[in-house]
């Protein structure tokens, strides 16, 4: 008889679908999903795992940022193995749970990005105090794991499960992928093509690219910027390509849920550049041989820049550093055709070895021993 799993997450993302999918086919999973985080994240379609069993209300706990899931945490009573949550600190009941299943001698993991830099502030306190409840911690990837071995964890505790997207999907997409004259016909030239492919928002320091585009373009460096998704913080990034009158080498794609013309345009790119965190944009773009370019703030990072293997995969700028950025988006548009080759080969293989579904999955068997 397999062991009895039960999975509570604050949400179920749309991007969670093919993991999650993946663990109620292979894995005997339970699943509760909290109902909303207040945000704009797409929902996956709850009724496709055969074992979904319920939504549960997360409420806010005045404006403290804390939240509670109702009844989640009486189902530590329930005749389950194992118990995987968010872990997050700011869930309250969370914290109730795994201090039951301390106590009744259950095992409780958390899924969770962890410590991101040495603990100082009362809030890391906080933080760390409440990942010692568990038994194990699922971490996002190996730079919050060295943070958290330093500050004391026991390794064996500790299980990089990194991240992942619609992969098996995405990899016969791959396999279709050839050079398209997409930008030429657009754009009507052949100078090389700066992308980024996302959520269009304030935090990704987007606008930085429209002046580093200016900045090329009058080094003598002609290029073009294309911009792939929702605008959902009205960045007015529009208005700033017309003041700089980039119109011409500026295309705002727009939001495009159709991942084979997504492929076709990362597959098409020069660089994929996000002057903000990185997040989940680097899987996207590696998947597809996109080189990746992003800022060198690992504490203020996604856990997706460990997937940039600098003059490999992609590329680190000097944070706040202009110059640094406009000079490294300079030298990953202006690859030979034998680097990219490499490029787009040794991006393959590190999604294909470790940011993929399937092995998150022999992650979660190899930590819970299944």
């Amino acid at each position: 008889m397999k062991d009895k799993i039960c999975c509570i997450f604050n949400l179920a993302p749309h991007y969670r679908a093919p993991i999650f999918q993946l663990m109620d086919k292979e894995l005997s999973c339970d699943f509760y999903f909290g109902d909303t985080m207040d945000n704009q994240i797409k929902l996956m379609d709850f009724e496709s795992l055969s074992g979904f069993k319920k939504i549960v209300k997360n409420k806010k706990l005045t404006k403290t940022g804390f939240r509670w899931q109702l009844g989640i945490w009486k189902l530590i009573f329930k005749p389950y193995d194992h118990y995987i949550v968010t872990g997050s600190p700011s869930l309250l009941s969370n914290w109730v749970l795994a201090f039951l299943g301390f106590l009744l001698g259950k095992k409780v993991y958390a899924w969770t990005h962890g410590l991101k830099k040495p603990v100082v502030t009362k809030g890391e306190i906080f933080q760390k105090t409440f990942y010692r409840l568990f038994h194990k911690l699922f971490v996002y990837g190996d730079y919050s794991k060295g943070i958290m071995v330093e500050e004391g964890f026991d390794e064996d505790r500790l299980a990089p499960i990194h991240n992942s997207l619609d992969y098996n999907n995405q990899l016969e997409i791959r396999k279709t992928l050839r050079s398209k004259p997409i930008f030429q016909k657009h754009f009507d030239n052949d100078y090389p093509v700066i992308i980024y492919i996302g959520r269009i928002q304030k935090s990704k320091k987007l606008d930085l690219l429209v002046y580093a585009l200016e900045e090329l373009i009058a080094k003598g460096v002609p290029c073009n910027l294309v911009f792939v998704g929702s605008d959902i913080e009205n960045n007015e990034i529009s208005d700033l390509v017309s003041e700089k009158k980039l119109e011409n080498n500026v295309w705002l794609y727009g939001p495009c849920y159709n991942e084979k013309d997504i492929g076709d345009l990362l597959y098409n790119a020069d660089v994929c550049v996000s002057p903000g965190p990185i997040g989940l944009t680097a899987l996207h773009a590696l998947t597809y041989g996109c080189p990746v370019v992003s800022n060198d703030d690992f504490v203020n990072q996604m856990p997706e820049h460990e997937i940039i293997i600098p003059g490999v995969t992609g590329d680190f700028f000097s944070n706040n550093d202009f110059i640094s950025l406009v000079d490294t988006i300079e030298k990953w548009i202006d690859l030979n055709e034998e680097k990219r080759e490499q490029v787009k080969t040794a991006a393959y293989k590190i999604i294909d070895e470790k940011w993929n579904p399937n092995y998150q999955l022999n992650v979660i068997k190899n930590t819970l021993n299944l």
